[in-house]
């Protein structure tokens, strides 16, 4: 029976995704499944049956299989929930190769750690003047969330591509409605076609009074020579500009609020400024909020003792494989000094997130910089009281009220 065909028998499946309890923890589903197996079945929203892999090692090898397939195209490929069916974010994250490797190797150069090093100083810029204005007129509050989490990561992806920030208000509400689980597919369709649109106007203006930018360069390299279409570049940009701040801002959010809620890990941090690079490798293990990497079985494969079959859907929560007893000590534990680099935080295989360097320089930036400029930051409100996105997002709180 292929595990796509409902039936009495899977009535009693647990539904996919699932919520967090606690920011910072993944969901208490994610145990009750690793007790089943390193694979276990689950049911979405639709009906449809799916597997999650909740098993370190069976996650690192399906990564790496040519047999999962990306391609969001495909009729068969999962929709976990109905926005995912409509946020047209099929560039890079949503592709196979070869077409996937194509416009990897295009993207490549501007993403690499010397890329990135050269960034720095303006990515401690952007920190410190969302800090400066943090600061101003003797203000001693603030919601972090809309303040700095976001606005940094946003400063630095316009800067990078050469979009004016000045529009980030219009795109900041449009990646919302497209990557919130609770977001309608008419919301996500919407959202995703002003994007594209916005780029295309963009594109156009960029090649009558070129700018600077990863955009720029792109238009002269790939457009103009034909190896790239207008609506391909558009796509990519979008997804570009989506992954680059929305993943980021939520991981800055949920770094602070976990480090003041581990307040001997925070002044580890804030003593040691060279702690600051393992203890961002230990946030990206422990939070893990790009926590729906998602696959349809192009072929039969058996793995972790059961077969999945050709077109089942195959979900790869990196939340279930970073905590993994078997692989890291006392999993559950936030230790900045623990070492680790070998956590998938990011994905792992062809399709390992691009801009990770990027990301990683800016949250060691963006939470030394915050910890050591204002080292009496404290929560305002109790931590059951700030709420969880739901699960099918990027993981994070929409809220994180602070005081100094």
């Amino acid at each position: 029976m292929s595990i796509d065909t409902v039936t009495t028998e899977t009535v009693g499946l647990p539904e996919f995704p699932m919520t967090r309890g606690c920011p910072y923890h993944p969901p208490a589903g994610y145990e009750e499944l690793r007790r089943e197996g390193p694979l276990a079945r689950v049911r979405l929203y639709d009906g449809r049956v799916a597997w999650v892999v909740t098993g370190y090692e069976e996650t690192r090898r399906l990564l790496v299989d040519p047999r999962l397939s990306s391609d969001r195209t495909r009729p068969d490929f999962p929709v976990l929930v109905p926005r995912m069916a409509a946020a047209k974010l099929t560039a890079l994250v949503g592709m196979d190769p070869p077409e996937h490797d194509i416009q990897r190797r295009m993207l490549i150069p501007s993403f690499t750690v010397k890329r990135v090093n050269s960034l720095r100083p303006a990515i401690r810029r952007v920190v410190g003047e969302k800090i400066d204005a943090l600061l101003a007129d003797g203000r001693t509050t603030a919601d972090l969330v809309p303040e700095f989490a976001l606005p940094v990561p946003s400063t630095v992806i316009c800067e990078l591509l050469g979009v004016p920030y000045s529009d980030h208000d219009f795109f900041e509400q449009q990646t919302s409605r497209m990557v919130q689980a609770t977001s309608t597919a008419q919301e996500a369709s919407d959202a995703s076609a002003a994007l594209v649109g916005y780029f295309r106007e963009l594109i156009a203006a960029k090649e009558a009074k070129p700018g600077e930018g990863l955009l720029d360069e792109l238009i002269v390299e790939r457009l103009a020579t034909g190896q790239l279409e207008r609506l391909e570049l558009a796509s990519i940009a979008m997804f570009l500009l989506v992954a680059g701040h929305e993943t980021t801002a939520n991981m800055i959010g949920l770094s602070v609020l976990t480090l003041l809620e581990h307040p001997e890990q925070l002044a580890e941090l804030r003593s040691d400024p060279g702690v600051a690079s393992g203890a961002v490798e230990e946030l990206l293990r422990f939070l893990s909020v790009a926590d729906e990497l998602q696959r349809v079985a192009a072929a039969d494969i058996e793995i972790g003792g059961v077969v999945v079959k050709e077109g089942d859907g195959v979900y790869l929560p990196n939340a279930a494989a970073n905590r993994s007893p078997h692989v890291f000590t006392d999993p559950d534990t936030l230790d900045v000094r623990r070492g680790t680099r070998h956590h998938l935080a990011f994905g792992y295989g062809v399709h390992q997130c691009i801009g990770q360097n990027l990301a990683r320089a800016e949250l060691e930036i963006a939470l030394h910089e915050l910890a050591t400029r204002i080292p009496t930051l404290r929560l305002t409100e109790p931590l059951d009281a700030l709420g969880v996105k739901p699960g099918g997002s990027v993981q994070g709180v929409f809220r994180l009220p602070v005081t100094w």
